[in-house]
């Protein structure tokens, strides 16, 4: 086995394999030194991401045993995993990691320590916990989706980063952490319960407290932070190109308005809402003057809140994010590196992404199981 680095070196978990958050916690948990076996579909299973395993980044990290689930043997050498592991994570709908024979009541059967995660978009129970769904629809329950896009526009999609990524994962990979770490302290298990619905919401507590209060409008695109407030807003170019600004504070304000040759006492006041989109058109009239490489020229080294709008090509290539090795190639794949940083155990890329059941020998010996055993649950179809 490679050695692995990061600070969670030493733990190790179970993923039953799945898409999306339940696949991004791991690859983050993996970065981190996680000890992680991915339990994947047979090969030839239709489902994920269609390209190439090299180019799947949230499998990164990670090992891969392919195993079928609904072979009457697999749940036992499963389970001879988790009486091994310090977590289990699974994404299924509510019941199905029952039916397999791998439910909360006989993973902690077989280790009373484990942290069993479980992920799902509605949560374990409710009157939606059935129903189908993907992150579009958990977060536009939540309030996060209405609240997103411009006054006068449809709402706009945050691509899946609100729930399946910020609501989701994060938060069943910030459960699963706590959670062992308790579990070492008291030697007992417990499940971690991470829905979308309920991460998502828990992103919204500043907009939710502020709608409380009466500062907050339930209105999208009239607020200072959702493209209401022309001071924290985006602008189109000269070249069709876009700069973002995030003046907030009084003296941001005033600096942007020197960046764009205005003064500050003709201007409304900055918090004078009836004036914003007076104030907005003027903005955006002035940066259709110049590029968006003129206006960072203009703004660089002065005390504004700035910055281009990069593609996704772009991004890489900006100095900053060079210089603090922000996205890093592999194996010929261009990624974000891991984060956060750690000063120091720091946390790595561990391997390239796998295909499914590219390890499943090599890793199951490692977690104990010998030659016969591995015969036996090829005989039984339970590994190909």
């Amino acid at each position: 086995m490679r050695e692995t680095q990061g600070p969670l070196v030493g733990v190790r978990i179970v993923e039953l394999g799945g898409v999306g958050p339940v696949p991004f916690c791991c690859m983050l948990l993996s970065d981190l030194g996680a000890d992680i076996i991915r339990i994947d579909r047979p090969p030839g299973y239709d489902g994920g991401v269609p390209v190439d395993s090299r180019f799947n980044l949230l499998h990164r990290g990670r090992r891969s045993a392919a195993f079928d689930l609904k072979q009457p043997e697999a749940a036992g050498a499963v389970l001879k995993l988790v009486a091994r592991a310090d977590a289990l994570v699974e994404g299924f709908r509510p019941g199905v990691a029952e039916k397999l024979g791998l439910g909360p009541d006989a993973c902690l059967a077989a280790n009373p320590a484990l942290v069993y995660g479980r992920m799902t978009g509605w949560g374990q129970d409710g009157p939606l916990a059935q129903a189908p769904g993907h992150d579009v629809n958990y977060i536009s329950l939540t309030g996060v989706l209405h609240a997103i896009g411009p006054a006068n526009g449809p709402p706009v999609m945050p691509l899946n980063l609100a729930g399946d990524f910020g609501g989701g994962s994060l938060y069943l990979a910030l459960g699963v952490v706590s959670a062992i770490l308790e579990s070492r302290r008291s030697g007992k298990g417990q499940v971690v319960d991470a829905a979308m619905v309920d991460g998502s919401a828990s992103l919204m507590t500043l907009c939710y407290g502020l709608l409380a209060s009466g500062y907050w409008k339930d209105q999208r695109g009239s607020n200072r932070l959702d493209s209401g407030a022309p001071w924290y807003n985006v602008y189109e170019t000269k070249d069709g190109r876009w700069i973002s600004v995030g003046s907030n504070e009084a003296r941001f304000w005033r600096n942007t308005l020197e960046v764009l040759g205005l003064s500050e006492v003709d201007m409304p006041d900055q918090h004078d809402t009836s004036r914003w989109p007076e104030v907005h058109e003027k903005f955006a009239a002035i940066f259709r003057t110049r590029t968006r490489d003129e206006w960072c020229a203009l703004a660089e080294g002065r005390e504004v809140c700035f910055a281009p709008v990069l593609s996704m090509t772009e991004a890489p290539t900006h100095p900053h994010l060079r210089a603090r090795g922000t996205f890093v190639e592999r194996d010929g794949v261009v990624q974000p590196a891991p984060a956060p940083r750690f000063s120091r155990t720091p946390g790595a890329i561990q391997r390239a992404p796998a295909k499914p059941g590219e390890h499943t020998d090599e890793a199951l010996r490692d977690w104990g199981f010998s030659a016969g055993e591995l015969d036996s649950l090829r005989e039984s179809r339970v590994i190909v």
